[in-house]
């Protein structure tokens, strides 16, 4: 479709969605400005640098073996630009501690340092990104038990308490160059395959523990804390020490982030109904966008019923300067770079779904119990031109349109990701 045809579709869609009070052109300037934070272990099967081909650990799993995978972090970068390159708006990087670039010599995750990143940084700077970060609590000789803050060994509890401070230090230096704040978000696997004796003892260790990681005040221009829950993983089936109701109140206690990821709740439960009762609480959200299949599988982003959810409750309540969207799967089955950038527009397209709602006729239904118009005009807006829109808005963010991203990937494959293998 050229880009006067596309024009012409988008205007009769324009004209749809404005008898029903939308404004297009308004949801399409505020589409641009929410960044996604774009995961960097979807390029290298959550690998890391300090010993690409050691095993995942933590729980983790990542299943195939597609060819041209990234194995230095120019690699990775040069991929994160491609992908980039397809997906429209301006975003994010999210970082892990084990991604840092240390010239060859060992450093342990307990003594990184932000020179360590350096390049990261400067990477980011030359294209305009923000960074957030995470510490590395797995795949480590001092987490192979599965457990890492919260573990009963003090002597290993400090080396982690020790990682998660300089991770924060790692994070705000991001911060500090980049003119925008980092969230750094503390996840570990901690947590027993069957049934333990007592539930209460790891949970002390753990407050201890984080109680001594965000002991330092970091200015939030610069920086954010974020902690993340998780149902059961890999090894702790039965018991996670760090459990939603955990975090949720240690969140709201410290008044710091809580981190919601879609995968990590029952197959069957929802997030999206968690984010305007958590809001009422804690300063602000990470969400971990993500799709579960079954369990807490990691599958690519897809435009699915629960996506839409999520984006519907951020924009319906508000929430959307509160609210940080980042990304969280791992799929070496598939092109790794297609991976990102599937996953990524889904989410851009459920944002711009979002901001398309007649939301002022909506609630002007339902607070005048008019229930029926209410339903009525949800499922009539299913069938609004919202491709139009989408199109449109590629086109001008200056990315290809439709599935024609695919044609990008596939000559990259054929050029690049081909002579690694």
């Amino acid at each position: 479709m050229n880009s006067v045809t596309l024009e012409q579709t988008y205007l009769a869609a324009k004209e749809r969605y404005a008898a029903l009070g939308v404004d297009t052109d308004t949801a399409l300037e505020r589409l641009a400005h929410i960044p996604i934070s774009l995961h960097c272990w979807q390029g290298d099967d959550v690998g890391g640098f300090e010993a690409p081909d050691a095993a995942l650990g933590g729980g983790l799993a990542v299943t195939g073996n597609y060819p041209g995978k990234a194995r230095t972090p120019d690699q990775l970068r040069q991929d994160l630009d491609k992908a980039f390159s397809l997906i429209p708006g301006k975003h994010r990087l999210n970082l892990h501690a084990m991604y840092a670039e240390t010239g060859g010599q060992k450093v342990e995750r307990n003594n990184l340092q932000p020179e360590h990143f350096a390049r990261w940084l400067d990477w980011a700077k030359a294209n305009g990104l923000g960074v957030d970060f995470n510490p590395s609590c797995f795949s480590h000789p001092l987490a192979n038990d599965g457990f890492t803050l919260a573990h009963q060994d003090a002597g290993i509890r400090q080396f982690w308490i020790e990682h998660c401070i300089a991770s924060r230090k790692i994070g705000a230096y991001f911060g500090a160059n980049l003119g925008t704040p980092t969230v750094t978000n503390i996840w570990i696997p901690d947590g027993y395959k069957d049934s333990p004796a007592s539930r209460v003892a790891p949970r002390q260790r753990l407050r201890d523990a984080l109680d001594q990681v965000l002991a330092e005040p970091l200015d939030p221009r610069l920086h954010l804390d974020a902690v993340e829950a998780k149902l059961f993983g890999i090894g702790s089936e039965s018991y996670v020490v760090g459990s939603h109701e955990f975090y949720l109140g240690y969140a709201i206690q410290k008044q710091i982030l809580l981190t919601l990821d879609a995968g990590h709740f029952h197959p069957t439960e929802g997030i999206a109904d968690k984010i305007s009762s958590a809001l009422f609480y804690v300063p602000e959200l990470l969400l971990h966008v993500s799709r579960g299949v079954r369990w807490d599988s990691d599958h690519v982003v897809t435009l699915t019923d629960d996506l839409e959810a999520i984006m519907q409750e951020i924009v319906r309540g508000g929430f959307l300067p509160r609210v940080h969207i980042g990304l969280d799967y791992f799929d070496a089955s598939i092109n790794r770079i297609a991976a990102w950038v599937i996953g990524t527009r889904n989410a851009l397209r459920a944002l711009m779904l979002a901001l398309l709602e007649p939301c002022d006729l909506l609630t002007k239904y339902e607070q005048a119990g008019d229930h029926t118009s209410r339903l009525a005009l949800l499922e009539e807006a299913k069938g609004l031109p919202f491709g139009a829109v989408w199109d449109y808005y590629c086109q001008r963010q200056g990315v290809p349109v439709g599935i024609r991203y695919m044609d990008d990937i596939k000559s990259y494959e054929q050029t690049v990701l081909a002579a690694r293998s």
